[in-house]
């Protein structure tokens, strides 16, 4: 496919492994693949595909996600803003965050990883996002899943978002409000758009409080989730009245295997890739742990994942 994007050239890659920018380390090639470092590296993305009539993907850091095995056609265009890729790395520009009161406002650009910011804010004394510091992935996918853990959601302390609506290419702000937060939804679910920063109101505590907290989180996680599989975190969603994993174990379904895809030994909410699974793999393992636990218990369960491609 031949196109032309007025970015850097190392930027972009052609018929690019998925299973390269996965957590879940599946997925087929997609036809045009571009890292997006800035605003500028973003709009030019857009500019070209609207251009060319191409069909574009919106992905974070790759979690939460199952790319199919044939791959995606047109772009898949990574939001990798706020030097996210190094998750060790502190550097930040400070004056992005305001003090109002006992209160911090941190504006924060989409594309930086979650853990990258809880480190921060525990840098700065800055409590509230304790919660997001196990989970993958980056601010703008949080955001528009409404990512949580631990009792606390993203919506619990988004102020505003800014984002680019894809209708009409302008940049626009929304409030709280109007994300229209549910459990594991916003309104960008809907909505043809690129979030490119957001305003979070979080509080000033003490910074060993903070810490330990953050450690007992990242325990917690590394005791009940199979963290040493690829996996693009929970699989399913929560029922409105059941635990999804619950009735996933009831059906004895712990270690159900299709191909390299399992269901983790560890927490059956999750489907892991125990080697070389395809995203068939997973797929038909999803419909069998669906049609399983609906005929034993007649619930029947949704995927948190995202499918894209084909």
């Amino acid at each position: 496919m031949d196109i032309n994007i007025n970015i850097p050239k190392e930027n972009i890659k052609f018929n690019e492994p998925m299973s390269k920018h996965t957590t879940f380390k599946i997925g087929g090639n997609a036809d045009i693949f571009v890292q997006a470092k800035t605003l500028n590296d973003i709009e030019q993305t857009l500019k070209a595909a609207k251009e060319n009539n191409i069909p574009i993907y919106i992905i974070g850091n790759g979690s939460n996600l199952l790319v199919k095995d044939n791959g995606v056609r047109g772009i898949v265009l990574q939001i990798k803003t706020s030097c996210s890729i190094d998750v060790f790395s502190l550097e930040f520009n400070f004056e992005r965050i305001t003090k109002q009161n006992d209160f911090a406002i941190v504006d924060v650009e989409a594309g930086m990883l979650n853990a990258k910011l809880a480190r921060i804010l525990l840098q700065e004394g800055i409590s509230g996002f304790e919660f997001a510091s196990g989970i993958p992935g980056t601010i703008g996918g949080a955001i528009r899943m409404n990512a949580g853990a631990y009792g606390s959601e993203f919506k619990d302390f988004v102020e505003e978002t800014t984002y680019i609506d894809l209708e009409d290419n302008e940049i626009k702000t929304i409030n709280n409000k109007e994300h229209e937060f549910k459990y594991r939804y916003s309104i960008f679910q809907n909505k043809k758009a690129v979030i490119i920063s957001t305003k979070l109101r979080l509080k000033y505590g003490d910074k060993q409080e903070i810490k330990d907290k953050m450690n007992a989180n990242l325990e917690a996680r590394k005791e009940k989730q199979p963290l040493e599989f690829p996996n693009a975190g929970s699989t399913f969603k929560r029922g409105e009245d059941f635990i999804t994993a619950q009735l996933i174990d009831q059906c004895g379904l712990k270690g159900a295997k299709i191909g390299g895809a399992e269901v983790a030994e560890k927490h059956a909410g999750f489907i892991v890739n125990k080697g070389n699974a395809t995203a068939n793999d997973v797929i038909e393992l999803v419909k069998k742990v669906e049609d399983e636990v609906y005929n034993k218990f007649g619930k029947r369960i949704e995927l948190e994942i995202e499918v894209i491609g084909e």
